[in-house]
């Protein structure tokens, strides 16, 4: 973990998209912290405090939506950031992002500039690292 790195917490179920997002992050220095499904999520949200969410929207269990809902029911995250994923780039799931309070929505497969160009809009003080590779 570096010091004052920026913490990006990616839920997704598939392990490819986690896998993709974490390698982008983690080249940009960001410290990233995956969770495979809501009720994953939501306990290392409390113990990792991350700075900004990314959420996949279909997941078993506890789907994007209830996951955002909960994150913003709580006063100590209702603050953070949360960006919706999703494979459809549907309005009624934007709306309904919108409504359980997701900051912005992401379709899949995203590229590295929306990636950065979200966490960026929402967490002003970020400055990527560019790491050589």
């Amino acid at each position: 973990m570096q010091e004052n790195a920026l913490k990006v917490m990616v839920i997704d179920d598939s392990k490819t998209i986690r896998r993709t997002a974490e390698t982008l992050l983690k080249k940009v220095g960001c410290d990233v912290i995956t969770a495979v499904d809501g009720f994953d999520a939501l306990a290392k949200i409390a113990d990792s405090h991350p700075n900004i969410i990314f959420v996949d929207i279909m997941m078993p269990r506890l789907d994007g939506y209830q996951t955002c809902a909960l994150i913003k029911n709580n006063s100590a995250f209702k603050g953070t950031p949360v960006i919706m994923l999703s494979s459809k780039d549907g309005l009624f799931d934007k709306a309904k992002g919108r409504i359980v309070g997701s900051d912005q929505y992401l379709t899949k497969p995203f590229s590295k500039e929306e990636l950065l160009g979200a966490i960026k809009a929402h967490v002003p003080e970020f400055a990527p690292v560019e790491q050589a590779s």
